[in-house]
């Protein structure tokens, strides 16, 4: 949460703002951000100003005196703004939007539910809600900061949208992405049937992997090219939806004893070659964190030589499935069925305290993806492509599974024309 520490605050709100705009949680007209300066300034977003254009100098700076800065008045949402400073001087950074999930639930006055996700418990934090006030009042600052006084992280505002705070704007717009991405899910779960929750101490207890620091060597080109392998599928699959900053891991097998792997907390969108962690059975490079599914995945890379590459995500449309008894089914077209096979559905098992039967469960070819109650999926390929297109695969299929319920019951390929395809491509 440290990837805008060297920005200046104008560049760093114009930049998260071009990136809630861009993956559809604002809209031209709706939202703002804040940074609070350590002297009491605030910088903030300006009233009326295109979202999808906004530029650093279009930045207003409004010192503690209520003089101001820059070629606009500031957003008109500035008093809550202000009284959330007031209110708890650990945030430091605000957002503010109306992303369609999150305004679903603020027009039913109901709290999206974080217990179905153990990273969006945890990232998240206290969820409270305030009620409706006018935009721009200061009735509206008065509820929405006494929320935060009484140690909340996120607020839903009663028939308008939330306002999230953390330590810096990146920790505040993870925790803003991961809220809307839970509700998206919650939404698609709700459509397929009753939501499971994951009992306290699988959300709070939340255990890491414990390496001894790996010895000091200088890269390769195998892994040099490797680890640029691993952002680019890593920056793709946060362009497809398919991880979000806070969620998601891939690991690429480097030689029989090291595999690379994402690290544990970073921005997904924002990782270097030079961030990425290799790992051993018993060990990381040092001062790394690798992801806290790096000890399953080396339980698959030992058990599987033929496996290259593993992911773990948490797609929307296949979490869905995930948070509820409803049944996935691959069976819906030849493409779904022979890239994913059955795609199993397994009890919840924390990736490290449960990371032995959950590697035992993989297999390239028996069970190359499987769907693991309320965390999400797990996948291996020969290589990183073969992987990431299961990925896609997955939430392709699960995306049409849940838009095919309106229209009619599910009619699946029957076990002729899956053995026809299993004796086609070699599959017996």
């Amino acid at each position: 949460m440290d990837s805008h520490t060297w920005l200046h605050p104008r560049d760093e709100l114009v930049a998260t703002m071009d990136r809630i705009y861009r993956y559809h949680m604002t809209t031209t007209s709706g939202g703002n951000l804040s940074i609070l300066d350590p002297d009491g300034g605030i910088w903030i977003t300006p009233s009326r100003v295109d979202k999808g254009s906004l530029r650093p100098c279009d930045v207003v700076r409004v010192l503690p005196d209520g003089t101001r800065e820059g070629l606009h008045p500031p957003s008109s949402e500035f008093p809550f703004h202000r009284e959330i400073y007031r209110a708890r001087p650990d945030i430091r950074a605000i957002v503010h939007a109306h992303p369609g999930a999150l305004v679903a639930f603020s027009i039913v006055r109901r709290l999206p539910e974080t217990r179905v996700q153990t990273h969006a418990f945890q990232v998240c934090g206290k969820i409270a809600y305030a009620a409706y006030a006018c935009p721009g009042s200061q009735e509206l600052g008065d509820k929405i900061a006494a929320a935060f006084a009484e140690g909340a992280d996120c607020v839903m505002l009663e028939n308008h949208g939330v306002v999230i705070g953390g330590r810096d704007l990146a920790e505040a717009f993870q925790r803003f992405e991961t809220f809307e991405f839970v509700a998206q899910t919650d939404i698609r779960a709700s459509a397929l049937g009753k939501l499971r929750f994951l009992p306290p101490e699988a959300l709070h207890n939340q255990a890491v992997p414990d390496y001894a620091a790996l010895p000091a060597s200088t890269p390769g080109n195998p892994e040099k090219e490797l680890r640029a392998q691993l952002c680019e599928f890593t920056h793709r699959a946060y362009r497809q939806r398919l991880m979000i900053s806070t969620a998601g891991s891939i690991s690429a097998r480097l030689d029989e004893r090291h595999f690379v792997t994402t690290p544990r907390r970073r921005d997904r969108l924002e990782l270097t070659p030079e961030s990425l962690v290799r790992v051993s059975a018993e060990a990381c490079e040092q001062g790394k964190r690798a992801s806290r599914a790096s000890r399953l995945h080396g339980l698959i890379y030992a058990a599987h030589p033929e496996v290259g590459a593993v992911i773990n995500a948490q797609p929307m449309c296949a979490s869905a499935f995930c948070m509820t008894d409803a049944v996935f089914s691959s069976r819906t077209i030849p493409e779904s069925y022979l890239v994913l096979g059955d795609a199993p559905k397994v009890p919840f098992a924390d990736v490290v305290t449960g990371a032995e039967t959950l590697a035992a469960r993989m297999s390239l070819k028996k069970c190359p993806v499987l769907l693991i109650e309320n965390e999400g999926a797990l996948i291996v390929g020969r290589t990183l492509l073969e992987a990431f297109d299961r990925l896609e695969v997955l939430e392709a299929t699960a995306e049409a599974l849940q838009l095919s319920r309106p229209l009619g019951p599910l009619v699946p390929m029957p076990d002729s024309a899956l053995a026809e395809l299993r004796r086609a491509f070699g599959l017996e």
